[in-house]
């Protein structure tokens, strides 16, 4: 299947469109039209960006609706034939015959629209989500500079940076994505939606919510430790993740050659060392020290902003049990010998 990585362009393109509307242009001199200026001076907003503070409850009620409303047409659609006239290719967890369950995991596995040429799984899991929450934060630290009289506390503008730059170096390597389970074995249920449209722009802006009203006035040098803990992860998890995104498309290239590796009996080859040699899921830890350092910046005073952090890791130890059956039923003993050659699944010499 062919896909379009739009996404990086379109983070700056909405971010444009959201700071920057309309021109602002004012007429200069001269007492008839011939003799006038027209200056051109910048550009203004059209909304005011505070107001998605004010929005929320209503931003996320209608974000649920739609995923809702988006999940049916996913379901109804899944059991149309398609343009071809042919069988829809269905998720293998999501044709089980309970239309419940088949609603919320998904039946179809690549649901396109136009014509076979807009994928709405691959649009949906990055795109409207990840900016989304971008731009949520940037309304809070917009009410924040309101409500404290022009000024922004360190923890909001390290919480706006840190998750700009997570989000946009995820549209900017979206073609990894294209490997994820979520792409290659996950069917597009109201799982999916729900977590793409409403859950990640609304959940993972919790912390800059948070600082509008309770920010905890940390210290220099506490913000400085939690950025090291933020660096940290950042290196490990997209260390992690280039090393196998290059051994997957060239592993006799210079920068993998050195790498070991186990060649399992389907042909594929599980890294052994690096990175992946380590732990298995070592990403998922880089993933959850970034997280976590989010959650930092909110101090301590309340459990709220860290319900990111709590609910990530339990995703994550989720997505590792499964992850591990799903590989053992696809490589068999293969899988139990990579076990062995690597046994911590997040830390190395921990667990």
């Amino acid at each position: 299947l062919k896909y379009k990585m739009s996404g990086h362009l379109q983070f700056w393109i909405s971010l444009l469109i959201m700071f920057h509307s309309l021109p602002k242009i004012s007429i200069i001199g001269g007492d008839t039209i011939y003799s006038q200026v027209i200056s051109f001076k910048g550009f203004h907003p059209i909304y005011p960006i505070e107001r998605l503070y004010d929005q929320y409850l209503p931003l996320i009620t209608a974000s649920v609706i739609f995923s809702f409303l988006l999940s049916t047409y996913l379901y109804i659609s899944s059991f149309a034939l398609d343009l071809n006239g042919q069988k829809r290719l269905l998720a293998k967890g999501g044709n089980t015959g309970n239309a419940v369950y088949d609603f919320f995991i998904g039946r179809e596995l690549n649901p396109r629209i136009l014509w076979g040429s807009f994928d709405l799984k691959e649009f949906c899991e990055l795109k409207p989500g990840l900016i989304g929450w971008f731009m949520l934060n940037i309304g809070m630290a917009a009410k924040q500079y309101s409500k404290r009289g022009g000024s922004i506390s360190l923890s909001m503008v390290s919480v706006v940076l840190l998750q700009g730059i997570y989000v946009w170096d995820a549209l900017y390597n979206e073609k990894a994505i294209l490997t994820t389970m979520d792409i290659t074995t996950d069917g597009f249920g109201f799982m999916l939606c729900f977590g793409d449209l409403a859950w990640v722009p609304f959940i993972y802006s919790l912390q800059a919510r948070y600082l509008v009203d309770h920010d905890p006035e940390l210290s220099v040098v506490a913000i400085v430790a939690i950025l090291a803990v933020q660096c940290l992860g950042y290196y490990i998890f997209r260390s992690a993740n280039s090393q196998k995104d290059a051994f997957r498309r060239d592993p006799s290239s210079s920068e993998v050659a050195h790498l070991t590796y186990l060649q399992t009996s389907r042909g594929t080859r599980l890294l052994t060392s690096g990175w992946w040699g380590m732990a298995r899921k070592i990403n998922y830890t880089g993933d959850w020290l970034i997280t976590l350092s989010w959650c930092l910046l909110c101090g301590f005073h309340s459990p709220i902003p860290y319900f990111q952090a709590i609910y990530f890791l339990v995703l994550l130890i989720h997505r590792a049990i499964r992850d591990d059956g799903m590989c053992h039923e696809k490589y068999g003993d293969d899988w139990l010998e990579y076990k062995r050659r690597v046994p911590y699944l997040f830390i190395p010499y921990v667990i």
